[in-house]
């Protein structure tokens, strides 16, 4: 099954269309394109350095200020806060389609130094984040928790409700990612004669965030993750019996396929790097005969149109990849 993917034209006017670009704002970086000179507590964002600056454009395009306050060079939290938040690929396109990312250096004088006391922040902190209007007024609170990436994609989540903005569907299904790790993961595992449609099905739950086909005791099994706190055991249980699904008492004899995510693999989509509820929510439309574009992100989109064009090159299935800063640099070698 192949998807006719959109066009150059149809690309270009997502990436237009996803934020009231100014004139003055610079175009999102080609597909597959990492930030370089960036020292590595930085990630892979296209910072700007200069508060004023970033006001400036702000005033102009109407997006608001993310501030991070970062030692740099920095400590371990530092570079390791660099190289995942800030460098996670779906984090990047978001903070740089909508929002002014501003970096201040909290172990150095002059501009930010005086950008430090402006906003009342430590010297020689850890990672702090601030999402701010032109006025400098915090539109959420501040963001001190550098541990996991959740809260910063909370916070811009809630930043551009609040600034009357929708989320985009890949920053959504990525808060909901990373907001059920936060809460903890139950695993069930169930019984059905093809688990191809068996993961399509469970792949269209809500609260349900990965699915892995597989085998056990000689049968077609799926083993479900769901965040309890959205889905319960009981109501997938339910769900499943109407199609002749059963539940598994125990899983472990459990043995993965090779093929997850049958019906997506069959298509150009498989070359896409996902979170893992990207891709069961895209395997469940896919399925069905339904295009998961409205899944993407208008960088993934590109990408896809890119791999479309390309039909020679031998692309690396993406499918199951848990880490995206390097799945996503892969696929641009």
């Amino acid at each position: 099954m192949k998807f006719i993917v959109a066009t150059s034209l149809f690309s270009g006017i997502l990436l237009f269309c996803s934020f009231f670009l100014g004139e003055d704002t610079p175009p999102a970086p080609p597909v597959g394109a990492s930030f370089d000179h960036n020292p590595e507590a930085l990630g892979a964002v296209h910072w700007l350095r200069d508060v004023d600056e970033a006001k400036a454009a702000a005033g102009k395009t109407g997006k608001p200020l993310l501030i991070l306050f970062q030692e740099v060079p920095g400590c371990s939290n530092c570079t390791r806060y660099g190289n995942t938040t800030l460098s996670h690929p779906l984090v990047v396109e978001a903070m740089e389609t909508f929002f002014i990312p501003v970096c201040v250096y909290n172990n150095k004088g002059g501009k930010d130094g005086a950008a430090l006391q402006r906003f009342g922040e430590p010297a020689w902190n850890n990672p702090v984040v601030r999402i701010v209007r032109v006025d400098d007024q915090d539109i959420v609170p501040r963001i001190p928790n550098f541990n996991t990436t959740w809260p910063l994609v909370q916070g811009m989540c809630r930043a551009l409700e609040y600034s009357g903005v929708a989320v985009p569907g890949y920053l959504d299904l990525l808060e909901e990612t990373l907001m059920a790790g936060e809460a903890g993961l139950d695993t069930a595992t169930f019984s059905m004669y093809c688990f191809w449609s068996g993961e399509s099905f469970f792949g269209g739950i809500s609260g349900v965030v990965e699915t892995v086909p597989g085998y056990q005791d000689g049968r077609e099994v799926v083993r479900v993750l769901f965040n309890p706190a959205v889905v319960s055991q009981e109501d997938l249980t339910a769900r499943a019996k109407l199609q002749g699904i059963a539940p598994c008492s125990n899983d472990k004899s459990f043995r993965a396929d090779q093929e997850p995510k049958y019906y997506l693999a069959q298509t150009d989509y498989a070359f896409i790097p996902m979170t893992s509820l990207q891709a069961c929510r895209a395997n469940n439309l896919v399925g069905k005969n339904i295009s998961p574009d409205k899944l993407l992100s208008p960088r993934q989109v590109a990408l896809l149109e890119k791999i479309a064009a390309l039909p020679a090159k031998k692309w690396k299935n993406m499918i199951g990849r848990k880490d995206l800063v390097h799945a996503w640099a892969e696929v641009s070698e």
